[in-house]
């Protein structure tokens, strides 16, 4: 601990680094991914064959396209865009899938109903499919935030600063203690982000706390009714 608070303003630095190279490809990679994703549940025949691309994408070993992304985009080798642009690639490979399956389970009776009313297919994708869908995307979206995360601390093997300096220097020095903070910070990091997301699915979908405590409810009414009889 002592190597940490006399070394604190070094470990915060690649903490916001890690922090700030980590948020973009999340927000990039879900953005990306609604469209793709869309088109693979509204046309079948396209569904095998981006989920098979995105499976092959995320397949790609992570220090390999870090150090290709200079020579596919055009920028300097330590440039943090390389991992950022890496890492989005990364996240649309798994987004991809969870919103296919997300949409995917939307009721068709509902669909129907919002069709039957009028809605364009715009606006029944806004107001009625994203909405429902929201929990299965959620999910997604906490597995995409875990995953870059921990990719992030690759990019410092190309000479890009973020919390996996900590490693790289401790295993040069054989220092364990700088090993372990690198780690438990990346975890502190992961751990918020999946919180922060879980906090903003209770913001933006509200009607999915009603369902859990009527779920809870039921559960308790049936369990009250066995112990009785």
């Amino acid at each position: 601990m002592s190597w940490l608070w006399s070394n604190f303003g070094l470990v915060w630095d690649l903490t916001v680094a890690h922090v700030t190279l980590s948020v973009f490809p999340i927000i990039i990679g879900f953005i990306v991914s609604l469209p793709i994703g869309w088109v693979a549940n509204r046309y079948h025949a396209s569904r095998g064959v981006l989920l098979t691309i995105s499976g092959i994408l995320y397949a790609i070993p992570s220090l390999p396209l870090f150090v290709a992304m200079p020579v596919l985009i055009g920028t300097k080798i330590l440039n943090p865009i390389n991992v950022i642009v890496a890492l989005s690639i990364y996240a649309v490979a798994l987004m991809v899938r969870s919103v296919a399956d997300a949409l995917a389970s939307v009721s068709g009776d509902v669909l129907q109903s919002a069709t039957a009313v009028g809605f364009s297919t715009w606006k029944r994708f806004w107001t009625v499919e994203l909405p429902l869908a929201g929990p299965v995307l959620l999910a997604g979206l906490r597995v995409v935030s875990v995953s870059t995360v921990s990719l992030v601390s690759i990019g410092s093997l190309v000479g890009v600063s973020s919390l996996g300096n900590l490693f790289t220097d401790g295993l040069n020095r054989s220092f364990n203690d700088e090993v372990v903070i690198g780690i438990v910070a990346i975890m502190i990091i992961a751990a918020v982000f999946d919180t922060a997301l879980v906090l903003l699915g209770r913001l933006l979908l509200p009607w999915t706390r009603v369902d859990h405590r009527s779920k809870r409810a039921a559960r308790r009414a049936a369990l009250k009714a066995v112990t009785s009889a």
